[in-house]
């Protein structure tokens, strides 16, 4: 039974609007470079994260992608990690965690995806 590690977004979240991507990489002892997919759209990341680790040992994080135009945004975007991390922390407890069992459902056939692709072009490109 494989892994799949996402962020809880509020509903409504401006987040779940931008292009997702998937790393999956082993959870045992196998010694290969996890692989990135996408972008989709985020219920297509999920549906398909949670098609490929269902029955595998593999981990699957799906995450955001954040389109940057330029580098000042992106060095911007570090600031605001750097500064983020430099916050104090309070210390993590294991009730800080959720953990849920998914059950794969239907993953998204090539052309749901490839539509999926454009609607990203299209926001990317507005």
């Amino acid at each position: 039974m494989g892994t799949l590690v996402t962020l809880d977004l509020p509903a409504g979240s401006p987040v779940a609007d931008l292009p997702w991507v998937i790393t999956i990489g082993s959870m045992g002892d196998d010694d290969w470079e996890p692989i990135v997919c996408g972008p989709y759209e985020r219920a297509h990341a999920l549906a398909l994260a949670q098609a490929v680790v269902a029955d595998e040992d593999l981990m699957a994080v799906v995450e955001p992608l954040l389109p940057r135009p330029d580098a000042e945004a992106i060095r911007d975007e570090i600031e605001l990690a750097r500064a983020a991390d430099e916050a104090p922390a309070e210390p993590a407890d294991d009730d800080d965690f959720e953990t849920r069992r998914v059950r794969p459902g239907r993953a998204p056939t090539e052309a749901e995806v490839r539509a999926g692709w454009v609607r990203i072009a299209a926001r990317l490109a507005g």
